[in-house]
């Protein structure tokens, strides 16, 4: 089978996803490379290619353009203004809106009948920007969401209980930024709830270092791009094996209009479904808050 994937962007994260993807057993077997700047991507072509010997899987990596999308599976797009130190992701509307806008026209424009998958901060704004611009079925448009920040999640649990980190079921739900919360009443290590094995202080201690990893890791080395690199090629495997997988991606909501972080079926058809969640009344509220922010910034955009 053929299943190109299509990569918009070569910056840090677009280069991590490709990296991530040339590392791993995946069923891509041709990545195409777009970017402004040329002459990297010919050199990230190069370097990649000379992976090949070593990888666990065959893959043809190229440079591409626009016409590439036409019989693309997956268009995963990275492209936009990096979050830098002392800024927001949400303070990055104005510098992406603009570029996805001509973006998007040109996927559309070459034919493209496959998946969007969109990294780009504020992830759930741009996610939605996406949907509106390209006129797609909601389900062909996703978001990285809060995957990372669920897998930050489930790290720090694991390392707080010394546990593995994938018997930790907790999700972080709601926009990828500063409204974003873990729903602990669902929250479980191996079958047992985690109020068996954390104190309220210790939930809200990792709660407040999983909303503030990027913060730190920006301070420390300029910008994040490892985890999400990781977390798109846990994506793309999900859609392209027809995995019917649970995860944190930004997906529509049809009650509130807007793209937020819910657990989601992912699988070829991009999101399934969301996945029903029995939240207590204070998590309602904080995901309704989480919501109007989305809501708030995609009006400031319109």
């Amino acid at each position: 089978m053929h299943n190109k994937v299509v990569v918009i962007g070569c910056g840090n994260v677009g280069m991590s996803y490709a990296y991530a993807l040339l590392n791993q057993q995946t069923s891509v077997n041709e990545l195409v490379l777009i970017d402004v700047n040329k002459n990297r991507v010919d050199g990230e072509v190069m370097d990649l290619n000379h992976c090949l010997a070593f990888a666990p899987s065959k893959i043809d990596i190229r440079c591409g353009d626009y016409e590439d999308c036409r019989d693309a599976k997956i268009v995963v797009i990275a492209a936009g203004a990096s979050q830098v130190k002392g800024e927001t992701r949400m303070d990055l509307i104005d510098k992406n809106s603009k570029i996805f806008k001509s973006i998007i026209q040109e996927v559309v424009k070459s034919g493209f009948k496959g998946i969007f998958l969109v990294a780009t901060n504020p992830v759930d704004v741009m996610t939605y920007l996406t949907w509106k611009y390209s006129g797609f079925d909601c389900h062909r448009v996703l978001g990285s969401g809060t995957s990372l920040d669920t897998s930050r999640l489930r790290y720090l649990i694991g390392k707080k209980l010394g546990i593995g980190p994938k018997n930790i079921h907790a999700y972080v739900i709601g926009e990828h930024g500063d409204s974003e919360f873990v729903p602990w009443s669902n929250a479980t290590v191996g079958l047992q709830n985690i109020d068996q094995f954390l104190s309220v202080k210790e939930k809200e201690e990792i709660a407040y270092d999983v909303k503030n990893a990027a913060y730190k890791i920006i301070d420390s080395k300029g910008a994040t791009y490892y985890g999400i690199g990781m977390c798109l090629v846990y994506i793309t495997n999900a859609i392209l094996g027809n995995e019917n997988t649970i995860i944190t991606v930004s997906t529509y909501d049809k009650d509130s209009g807007v793209f937020v972080g819910l657990p989601t079926i992912v699988n070829k058809r991009g999101s399934k479904g969301k996945v029903y969640v029995d939240f207590t009344p204070d998590e309602r509220e904080k995901l309704q808050h989480s919501i109007d922010v989305i809501k708030d910034a995609i009006q400031k955009v319109d």
